[in-house]
This record gives C-alpha cells, sequence and structure tokens, in this order.
C-alpha cells in the first residue's frame, strides 16, 4: 500500500517497516537487566524487542541521526525501548513516564546504574521532561481527545525531535480493523473510554506550527494494523 497523499509539511517515507531486527546481542543485554522480574515480564520483555517494529525503526532513525541526545519517553511502560536506545548508544540519556507504578518499578530495577530515570505521571497533565528527542509509541490515541492536542503541544519543547508511532484512522481496512480490535478489547476490559485516534495531518500540523517538519511511513511490518511512524525534525 503507498504512503497516503501528504498535506503542508507531511512528506511520506518509503516503506519503514524493513528494518533489520535489533541485533540479538543487544536483545540479550536488555532482557538479561530485567532478570529479577516476573516470568511474564521477562517474556514481554525479549518478544517487544524482537517483533515489534517500531524497535527496529527508531534504533534506525538513531543511526541515521548520529544518536537522539536526551530522550523522554513518555508512556515508556517497562523501559524496555529506553534501555535499548541506551545500551546501543543510541540516546545519551533518558527519562520515561508512565502512569502504572508497577511498569514504573520495573523500569528503574533494570536500568541501575544507566544514565535513566522513570516516574510515574499522568500523560494527561503531565510535563514533558527537557530533552532532546520526545519520543512517545502507541500513547497518543488512547488518550481522551481533548487532551492528545495540549500533550502534542508539551512535546513539542523538544529541542531536536518528536518521534510518534501513530494510531492511522485513514488506513482503510487497516483502520477499520485496528478500531475494532480496541473497540472490543475494551469491551473485554470495561473500559467505556472512546477510541478516538487524532489523523495524522492533524497531528502534523500541530507540530509545524511549533517549528518542525514531519515524515511519515508504515511500521506495521507483519502485523495488521494501521500503525505509522512520524518524525518531526525541528527546522526553525
Amino acid at each position: 500500500m503507498p504512503p497516503a497523499p501528504a498535506p503542508g509539511n507531511l512528506r511520506p517515507m518509503q516503506d519503514g517497516a524493513d528494518h533489520p531486527p535489533p541485533d540479538s546481542r543487544l536483545i540479550e543485554a536488555v532482557s538479561a537487566r530485567y532478570a529479577g522480574a516476573s516470568r511474564f515480564t521477562r517474556g514481554y520483555v525479549g518478544s517487544k524487542l524482537r517483533r515489534d517494529p517500531s524497535t527496529a525503526a527508531i534504533l534506525a532513525l538513531a543511526r541515521r541521526a548520529g544518536g537522539l541526545g536526551h530522550v523522554a519517553d513518555l508512556g515508556c511502560g517497562r523501559g524496555q525501548l529506553a534501555l535499548a536506545l541506551l545500551l546501543s548508544g543510541a540516546a545519551s540519556r533518558v527519562t520515561g513516564l508512565d502512569y502504572e507504578e508497577a511498569k514504573v518499578a520495573e523500569a528503574r530495577a533494570a536500568s541501575a546504574r544507566l544514565a535513566a530515570a522513570f516516574e510515574r505521571a499522568d500523560l494527561t497533565v503531565a510535563a514533558v521532561p527537557d530533552c532532546d528527542t520526545a519520543l512517545m509509541v502507541d500513547v497518543l490515541y488512547q488518550l481522551p481527545e481533548a487532551a492528545q492536542g495540549p500533550l502534542l503541544d508539551r512535546m513539542a519543547a523538544a529541542r531536536r525531535r518528536v518521534v510518534l508511532r501513530l494510531f492511522d484512522p485513514d488506513r482503510g481496512w487497516r483502520s477499520a480493523l485496528g478500531m475494532a480490535m480496541e473497540r472490543a478489547g475494551r469491551a473485554i476490559r470495561q473500559d467505556g473510554a472512546a477510541v478516538r485516534p487524532m489523523p495524522v495531518a492533524e497531528v502534523a500540523a500541530r507540530l509545524e506550527g511549533a517549528g518542525f517538519r514531519s515524515t511519515v511511513s508504515p511500521c506495521w511490518a507483519g502485523t495488521p494494523l494501521p500503525n505509522v511512524l512520524l518524525v518531526a525534525e525541528r527546522f526553525d
């Protein structure tokens, strides 16, 4: 499927789904830091690093950029992507924020003696840490619609770039399937929150107004999901 037409400063890239997987030694090094965590967490960390195309895409971006500097990882979860960036030399420091205290505690334990800090935070209101790169993977669309724009505005304080893996609501059958899966999952969890992903062009326009130029590429690899990677680089 070719990239969608790109208005304004939203420039399509070639399909980003073919990045080689992370080096197995890096995955092993990150996974080893979770040796004291639960069996579920240990399995999750290794699987996520191996199989989620966002890991390979973001590591490839860091190589092209010569490093991402100080990364603020918003919605960092257990911290495995942040630690992969650190241990590969792709980030000089990471600051992770997540709402779930148990995941934050696992990230803290795994990051011992590294240039990392992890804190519990509500992203609908939290300040974005001072950083070179503001990173957020699979989080924006899960927030209340009214909170999405203001969070993007806060992320736009990043000195160099904003990197987002987004749920694209305009990818045809992929988006329809993704929405059905989200609604089914929320029904099972009895989560009444609506699913209203912001259109990718609106995300790019908001960041453009803050001095960024965006590119977008598919980031779904072998899945049927409508995930894309938006990389906004500061140009002012």
